[in-house]
């Protein structure tokens, strides 16, 4: 169990299935959080009561767009004014449009670029100064196994989630002399708790069928991975990938 105790982590995309894990999971392990999302805090109650419980020393939620230059300076720089460091960032963020190059309209198209790789472009720029600041950290940035494995139909999704992973590469090249890791999460198919409790036969086969481990990963699974990464424990990882899919890729 890798521990989180005192570092401050900037949580994208918070409100998605990986962003809620983590948030419990993170502040269990003693992270002090900066959160942000789209969506508006109070349609998770769950969210709500553990801001409440562990209040702004520990937990502050901001409702932002990380697609929005001026909202990603805005968020680092309440970060630093409210904790005064930056220790890591884990970033969730993503649009896609399923859809083949026929039908992908040139709009979609830089939709998806946008709210995916230009998205982890503006967080991880802005808030390399703050890490550095405070003496190095850890970026994390979710990619997909789509990003490496091509599959018919995802065209806009899986080019921007390999962009996301050659970017990350690069900034961990670029910046391991100032004590900055970054490295890539790349999980497979997985579900909330709820949804896989529930999950028809069907479904379980077509999982059975596609990955080695036969069924869908849980969020927990996969933030077990990012939680290595921001944490201590990863001191001598950079410029990796590290796939959690269930062995979809073999």
């Amino acid at each position: 169990m890798s521990s989180l105790q005192g570092k401050v982590v900037l949580i994208t995309g918070c409100l998605g299935t990986l962003g809620r894990s983590a948030i419990r999971m993170f502040l269990d392990r003693g992270a002090v959080l900066f959160a942000c999302d789209l969506i508006p805090l109070e349609d998770y109650p769950e969210i709500v009561r553990l801001a409440d419980q562990y209040g702004e020393d520990r937990f502050v939620f901001r409702q932002a767009d990380m697609t929005s230059e001026d909202q990603v300076i805005a968020v680092i720089a309440e970060i630093k004014a409210h904790f005064g460091k930056l220790h890591g960032t884990y970033h969730n963020v993503y649009s896609s449009v399923w859809k083949p190059a026929l039908l992908l309209s040139l709009q979609e198209w830089e939709d998806t670029l946008r709210g995916t790789l230009t998205s982890t472009f503006l967080v991880c720029k802005y808030a390399l100064p703050l890490l550095i600041e405070s003496g190095g950290g850890s970026i994390v940035n979710t990619s997909s196994i789509l990003g490496q494995i091509p599959q018919a139909g995802c065209l806009d999704y899986a080019a921007a989630k390999a962009g996301m992973n050659q970017l990350t590469r690069v900034l961990a090249a670029d910046y391991a002399h100032c004590g900055i890791r970054a490295n890539v999460l790349v999980p497979g198919d997985f579900k909330p708790d709820e949804i896989l409790a529930n999950q028809s036969e069907r479904d379980k086969d077509m999982m059975r069928s596609c990955t080695r481990l036969g069924r869908s990963g849980r969020a927990d699974e996969i933030n077990e991975v990012a939680a290595f990464l921001l944490s201590d424990s990863a001191s001598y990882v950079t410029g990796a990938l590290y796939t959690v899919d269930g062995g979809f890729h073999l």
